[in-house]
């Protein structure tokens, strides 16, 4: 009787009604409830839509990464703009160079090659280390194409109204085969001075903290100082003052090694700031900044240090540099040394709060080439 009832005032047979009269029953569908917008905004959060490659790879990104593309973007600008000879093909090799690291980049930071694994992070080292260097030697065409104008006379002048010295000149009496081809020695050692520092970094060192702030200061050296070139060119002393020196550089092996690579591979108007300055002293500040916590360092900062202040004498008493040179690429070394170590601090805590990948990837070598790899 209930269910007759209840059947007769809402005009809908009950389904327990209607079964137990062996009637076809009908079902009553439930109203999905009503989504306040907040519970909208919680799904959306919840189910993250899957980001596009090209928003990975700019996320991705570390600060040497933009540091590197910006210091290539300046460069081919330069050309562009230049009112130099050959700049059709210092644009080509300018935007090779362009491609070769947006290429290496996306494939290692955006993800093509697993991030992490020991083939994308050496791509990603090989990329930004490799597109770095090579640049240095096309600084030789690209120069005179973005510009023909040499500042050797104001930077002479810098040297003597406000320094009071140029020091090619001051020690041009001292130059004998002997003391020449002892600063030669130095002068060309700086190459061996910096594969001895980049190439472990590059390749072995595992303490990621130290590696990061040793790859960005590196690399701003020599972004940084390339783009001085453009900026300042000039020939240096043993071509502007050729004619006020009183006594003929002369040596032996090494002052032969150092007049054939310059003269050979040299960008020739590569003079502000000295990179042969810079890099030596890069590599003293950080040994000295970090000896305390990274056991090579803690041994080796002395005779760096030593070598350093060598080098940059070097580089006056062999008349390829004025003293202003100098002066700039203390400043740069001591900039690069201390923008790295507050930009990597910066970067890390930032990266890890966003779930990113570290800045300056580490490299775990395969298991059978362990034993090759230092442990440190």
């Amino acid at each position: 009787m209930i269910h007759n009832i209840a059947e007769r005032e809402s005009g809908i047979p009950d389904a327990g009604a209607a079964r137990s009269r062996g009637l076809p029953g009908r079902t009553r569908r439930i109203a999905p409830p009503v989504r306040s917008a907040l519970d909208v905004e919680a799904l959306s959060v919840t189910r993250p839509a899957q980001d596009s490659w090209a928003s990975t790879l700019f996320r991705e990104l570390g600060s040497q990464d933009w540091l590197i593309f910006g210091y290539f973007t300046l460069m081919f600008l330069a050309v562009l703009f230049g009112l130099g000879p050959r700049r059709g093909e210092s644009l080509l090799l300018v935007g090779t160079e362009l491609g070769i690291l947006s290429l290496g980049l996306a494939v290692s930071r955006g993800g093509v090659l697993a991030r992490g694994t020991f083939s994308g992070t050496l791509v990603y080292r090989l990329t930004v280390f490799g597109t770095v260097v090579s640049s240095y030697f096309l600084l030789r065409l690209i120069l005179p194409a973005v510009s023909s104008r040499a500042v050797d006379g104001h930077l002479f002048a810098f040297d003597m109204s406000v320094l009071r010295v140029e020091p090619s000149l001051a020690w041009d009496k001292f130059v004998t085969p002997v003391t020449t081809e002892w600063f030669a020695f130095f002068y060309f050692g700086y190459f061996f001075v910096l594969a001895v520092h980049v190439l472990p970094f590059l390749l072995f060192v595992k303490r990621s903290d130290i590696a990061a702030r040793f790859a960005l200061g590196i690399f701003m050296v020599f972004c940084l100082g390339h783009l001085g070139y453009m900026v300042v060119p000039g020939f240096g002393p043993y071509r502007y003052l050729a004619i006020e020196f009183h006594h003929e550089l002369t040596g032996g092996f090494f002052w032969g090694l150092v007049k054939e690579t310059v003269e050979v591979g040299g960008a020739q108007k590569d003079i502000f700031p000295s990179l042969h300055t810079a890099v030596p002293t890069f590599f003293a500040f950080f040994s000295f900044r970090f000896h305390q916590s990274f056991r090579p360092f803690r041994y080796t900062w002395p005779l760096v240090g030593f070598v350093a202040v060598q080098i940059i004498f070097a580089t006056m008493f062999l008349r390829w540099h004025y003293l202003v040179d100098i002066f700039a690429g203390l400043a740069l070394a001591a900039l690069s040394v201390w923008a790295s170590d507050r930009v990597v601090t910066w970067e890390t805590a930032r990266r890890a709060r966003l779930g990113l990948s570290p800045s300056w990837p580490g490299l775990n070598w395969p298991a059978h080439w362990s034993s090759f790899v230092s442990k440190r």
